[in-house]
């Protein structure tokens, strides 16, 4: 219903008009029709909604609704009206202070407040990595990492696992999530492996319910958030597994193995899709004009838009920062929204120029806005700008947290079990914990915690998994020494958790050794010449080259990456839970065999699927 106001002006207005008629009159003065413009009209179309406020927009509007900058480079908040910001983003580790569920809001909501002093009150989009919970806030919940989600097998957890990260997110204002990665890995020297749900096709397809649980049963739902489908496409199969790499396969081969998850993904309506910083037979994805708008937006049907990856254009030419013909080669390739995180106004300005001069059609902008504006109507961002603090009080909660401890007990793969030394006893047993991963949350974690690399030590809230091992213990003694010092044959078994220490991307890439570190090897040598059975608990974000240390060790259980909730771990280790978990990649005897994927005829350690059970069912 419109205001009472607006409707009197329009009762008098009509009124004028009858009269004139009635008297024969050639000319009317009367107040003026004030119409609400129809993109403000919540009861509209949102077909409707975006066509009017096009309309409205001048081509400065238009390239601002294309534009994403980093929160770090906003100095000034009356910036993002003034630039007519479409988006913002948090990167990894990019926080307010103190870096709380309730700052975030805070700094959400001043940001969207600056943004709608524009105009045309168009409200900005805010995209942060939540790729394993809301993993920038400070007290949020930390989920296992997707190879860990894969080993599950079991595709409505992890649905709900979306849902639960969406509660989180939403209740920081945020409205944007650049996950699910729906990359395949085929090479473990990859440093991102932990980022895919698995090798095959199948299972990072099977995975994408995680967009049900981020979008809802439609984005308008509350709590809802935009997913987004990444990274675009092939990023998991470079040759020799070098992040950022070249991806050489046939057509055919791309669109076997890692195009499959994305065409899953549109099919589920997903919000965005990122595009990765790789290449394809030496072409730049940035750059890809067939595989974006032919492949993606044509063929698969994508009706959401294309966002690049951080200063993903500027990767093009292989030099630093962006150029004219880069930003015009990614817009016209299909590109709809650029990341920018610094250089926002520069990019602006260089891509007016090529719209003026023609070498970027306004079809382009357009079809790029529609995209975005779409998604922002969808969302209800007009209508609900700031946060729902109804939310906030999820980040961390309990149910979230027990949600997380399931998800890491149907993650732990049981790969050796000798003599049935596990599962572990609780009553009476002598239990000797050691290594660098047994009582450290950033180590469990892994990379994208609270940082871009993320690190070891306390620097969450949450469970380690000696704190689950003693929790669970019963009355069995629980004696821990990081590097195995003082551990003697009057233990009934020893427990060894150990394995990688975070990292992110490329600083993760493994062109040489695989192998467990000096420390780890040193602590499992002291545990092994005590005499008693050693229990390896391996933490890693892939398979590690192991294959000369096994013999030495009685069981061997993969944990992955947990996140915070370690105690899912000691409900594996003390049998409350059957170990249900199958390996979501194949495990190498040796790094040599790297890469090695299901089927292509090598002998591996453990191959893809494999996981023992105490007892079935």
């Amino acid at each position: 219903m419109r205001p009472r106001s607006v409707r009197r002006k329009t009762l008098f207005a009509a009124l004028a008009a009858t009269v004139a008629l009635v008297s024969g009159a050639t000319t009317v003065s009367a107040a003026p029709v004030q119409h609400r413009p129809a993109y403000l009209d919540a009861g509209k179309p949102v077909p409707v909604r975006v066509a009017d406020l096009l309309s409205r927009m001048s081509l400065d509007d238009k390239l601002g609704q294309m534009t994403q900058a980093e929160r770090g480079a906003i100095t000034d908040p009356a910036d993002i009206a003034t630039h007519r910001l479409g988006s913002l983003l948090s990167g990894g580790g990019s926080v307010p202070t103190p870096n709380t569920a309730q700052s975030w809001a805070d700094m959400y909501d001043g940001f969207q407040r600056a943004a709608l002093t524009s105009p045309l009150r168009i409200p900005i989009i805010y995209g942060v990595d939540a790729v394993h919970g809301h993993n920038n806030v400070h007290g949020a919940t930390i989920f296992p990492h997707n190879i860990g989600l894969g080993a599950t097998r079991d595709p409505k957890l992890v649905g709900r696992i979306g849902d639960a990260v969406a509660d989180e997110v939403s209740g920081t204002g945020v409205d944007w999530d650049f996950a699910p990665c729906l990359c395949v890995a085929r090479n473990d020297r990859w440093g991102r492996t932990y980022e895919s749900f698995g090798e095959t096709p199948e299972l990072a397809s099977s995975m994408t319910t995680i967009i049900d649980g981020l979008q809802g049963r439609s984005l308008s739902d509350k709590g809802s958030i935009l997913a987004t489908a990444k990274h675009y496409v092939g990023d998991g199969g470079t040759t020799g597994g070098v992040d950022q790499g070249n991806t050489e396969l046939t057509e055919q081969q791309l669109r076997a193995i890692h195009l499959p998850p994305f065409r899953a993904a549109v099919q589920r309506g997903v919000g965005s899709v990122m595009i990765s910083y790789s290449s394809w037979n030496g072409v730049k994805m940035h750059a890809n004009r067939y595989l974006i708008t032919d492949v993606l937006k044509g063929e698969l049907g994508f009706s959401g838009f294309v966002v690049s990856d951080w200063q993903g254009i500027d990767k093009i030419d292989g030099q630093e920062g962006f150029t004219a013909e880069e930003v015009r080669t990614s817009i016209n390739a299909g590109v709809d929204m650029v990341m920018v995180p610094y250089d926002y106004v520069k990019f602006i300005d260089t891509l007016r120029a090529e719209v003026q001069a023609g070498r970027v059609p306004m079809s382009r902008i357009d079809d790029a806005n529609r995209r975005i504006l779409t998604k922002k109507f969808q969302l209800g961002l007009f209508e609900r700008p700031f946060t729902d603090r109804r939310y906030t009080s999820t980040v961390g909660s309990a149910e979230h947290r027990a949600l997380a401890r399931q998800a890491v007990r149907e993650s732990q793969v049981l790969l050796k079990n000798d003599g049935g030394v596990l599962p572990l006893g609780k009553n009476g047993q002598k239990i000797f914990v050691a290594g660098k991963n047994a009582d450290d949350i950033g180590n469990q974690s892994g990379g994208w915690t609270i940082t871009w690399q993320g690190s070891s030590g306390p620097i969450t809230p949450g469970t380690t998994i000696l704190q689950g091992i003693r929790d669970t213990a019963r009355s069995s003694a629980v004696t821990y020494d990081r590097n195995g010092a003082g551990i003697d044959g009057s233990y009934d078994v020893a427990v060894a958790v150990v394995g990688e220490t975070p990292y992110a991307e490329f600083m993760g890439d493994r062109p040489a050794g695989m192998g467990l570190d000096a420390e780890d090897l040193a602590t499992l040598q002291r545990l092994k010449e005590s005499g008693v059975p050693v229990v390896v608990v391996l933490v890693s974000g892939r398979p590690l080259d192991i294959a000369a240390e096994l013999p030495g060790w009685d069981a061997l259980l993969a944990s992955w990456l947990p996140g915070t909730e370690g105690g899912g771990v000691a409900d594996v280790l003390f049998g409350d839970y059957n170990p249900t978990g199958k390996l979501p990649v194949t495990w190498m005897r040796s790094a040599a065999q790297q890469p090695i994927n299901v089927g292509d005829g090598q002998d591996p350690l453990f191959p893809y699927g494999y996981g023992l059970r105490y007892r079935r069912g």
